[in-house]
């Protein structure tokens, strides 16, 4: 993920990220699923005595988030992306349609002149 005011870098190998991108990206994605349980468990404890069917909903929320947290950031790292076709094929040339025939003028061929500087 970019910060702010870096320019856009892009990937031209088929390269995985590195490591210590990776990690940062597993730790982002579990502490948002952590700060949604502490919300869905608060929400539980003030909606208990108003509304007990959405309090029930986040309890179980809260309950569940953990062990679904847990597995997505250990997931494990993307797959490798697909490297760049090394091979471009030939450009489209299009294909020059059949020609009207032009009669060809008849060249008139004449003998050599050996007669010009002599008198």
């Amino acid at each position: 993920m970019r910060k702010r005011g870096e320019r856009e870098v892009f990937r031209i190998t088929g390269a995985r990220t590195g490591l210590t991108e990776d990690v940062r990206q597993r730790q982002r994605r579990y502490i948002i699923s952590m700060s949604i349980r502490t919300v869905s468990v608060i929400l539980t404890v003030l909606l208990w005595n108003v509304e007990r069917p959405l309090a029930w909903a986040t309890l179980v929320v809260g309950a569940l988030l953990p062990y679904i947290a847990v597995v997505v950031a250990n997931a494990g790292r993307e797959n490798p992306p697909k490297p760049p076709d090394p091979y471009l094929p030939p450009p489209d040339r299009p294909e020059l349609g059949p020609g009207q025939a032009e009669p060809t003028p008849e060249r008139v061929t004449e003998p050599p002149d050996d007669h010009r500087g002599h008198g």
